[in-house]
């Protein structure tokens, strides 16, 4: 299949070099000249485990291919995914600009029947929105189909997402779509993991669904962590113990700082609005991110009762991106929680494994370093913010002899405090 993928950033770019592996000649464009000609020589915008060896290995192969000129891969395609970014404007509604902008370029220079398929995250309606604007820049009435396919890529997990997705939601209008859709996707579906079409409509709702419900997850466990910490209990057992419930089942449940990152914070308050819009109430949701906005400023209080008076006093940071295997710095808790400690004027040290050259465009006075052990040297607190598994089997003794006073707040759960308050630290996590 002859395939356009419309927008290399990180939907597009991962859509495209796994279709390309898959076998489909992939022509992937982009407005950023630059990006382009990175993208050319190998290097890619985005940290993504995997990404970069797949798209080495079809562009050697000839599978895919970079340009900035959307007349050629519009014109050399069967299949257009329009994969641009969708940022919440000043009301927090998703912004739909950039996907209409290439709607009028598919209507432009469409030279035959396409297959337009929108996988960028946009409100309910915009797919008949973008069939619409095709439509008015027709120099000629040429037939093409409207489809919804929307991602459920997790930021370090996009690979495996995309090539062994739960499910693929393809809304549909026509059999000739559907059939063409089908065709793109049999060698990835299972029996266990369907392609399940849908009206178009249902599709655009089900991806946003999809991470409201995630975020709802999250926020209902900080939460309860909060009530753990005034009562008594173990958040961990207690997410242990409801996920174990068939109905329920384990995944994001855990308590932590927050969720961030380009999904969900965007996602629900898209959602929110859509709904308000439509005279529908969003009490859930509303409280879902209030809860979580609430829990990013929740370590700043957990960092003042291990030091009361924190101006002028050290504090490492350990992780800067809103989760592991990721440089992506979007609403990231690590942002609420630096703003807040630089407030208080406190000296800020950070290490991330990806996340610190993107951080450098966010802060300002921070001190960076290459490892954890000499970030933490002479701190009157070490903060951990995000996961990575390279923070979980570091020697604690070393630890502890750097560190100006044993203090560690620990905003992941990463630590079990028992084990941390033995071997002689000052140690505060979230709900246990």
């Amino acid at each position: 299949m002859k395939i356009c993928c419309i927008g290399s950033g990180y939907v597009g770019l991962v859509a495209g070099t796994c279709l390309a592996d898959m076998g489909n000649d992939v022509i992937c464009v982009d407005s950023n000249k630059s990006k382009i000609d990175n993208l050319k020589k190998g290097i890619i915008p985005i940290y993504e485990p995997g990404l970069k060896d797949m798209l080495e290995r079809n562009a050697r192969e000839r599978r895919i291919t970079f340009t900035t000129i959307i007349k050629d891969g519009i014109q050399k395609s069967d299949v257009i995914f329009i994969g641009v970014g969708t940022p919440s404007d000043h009301n927090n509604r998703a912004d739909i600009s950039a996907i209409m902008s290439v709607a009028e370029s598919i209507g432009k220079y469409m030279n035959g029947y396409k297959v337009i398929v929108n996988k960028s995250t946009a409100p309910v309606g915009t797919v008949e929105k973008i069939g619409k604007v095709v439509k008015s820049f027709q120099k000629k009435a040429i037939r093409f189909d409207m489809v919804s396919n929307p991602e459920f890529l997790r930021e370090g997990e996009a690979i495996k997402d995309f090539t062994n997705p739960d499910r693929i939601v393809i809304g549909v209008q026509s059999e000739k779509a559907k059939n063409i859709m089908e065709s793109i996707y049999h060698g990835i579906s299972r029996t266990d993991k369907p392609i399940m079409v849908t009206d178009i409509r249902s599709a655009e709702l089900i991806k946003y669904a999809s991470n409201a419900m995630l975020a709802t997850r999250i926020s209902f466990m900080n939460e309860l962590a909060q009530l753990c910490e005034k009562v008594g209990g173990d958040i961990k057992e207690i997410a242990k113990g409801t996920g174990l419930d068939s109905r329920i089942g384990p995944r994001f449940l855990q308590a932590g700082i927050g969720y961030g990152g380009s999904c969900f914070p965007k996602d629900v308050n898209a959602l929110i609005q859509i709904m308000k819009e439509n005279g529908v109430g969003a009490k859930i949701l509303t409280a879902v991110n209030e809860v979580n906005e609430e829990q990013k400023k929740s370590l700043f209080e957990k960092i003042q009762t291990l030091v009361p008076n924190i101006r002028n006093k050290k504090v490492a940071i350990w992780g800067l991106a809103f989760k592991p295997k990721t440089d992506d710095m979007r609403d990231a808790p690590s942002i609420t929680l630096i703003n807040q400690l630089q407030e208080a004027g406190a000296q800020i040290r950070a290490f991330d494994p990806e996340a610190m050259e993107n951080a450098k465009t966010i802060f300002k006075d921070i001190k960076y370093f290459d490892d954890p052990y000499s970030t933490v040297k002479n701190c009157d607190v070490l903060v951990i913010v995000t996961e990575w598994n390279e923070f979980r089997d570091l020697d604690l003794g070393k630890i502890k002899k750097l560190l100006k006073s044993p203090n560690i707040v620990d905003g992941r759960n990463i630590y079990e405090p028992k084990d941390m308050r033995e071997q002689g630290f000052h140690y505060l996590c979230v709900g246990r």
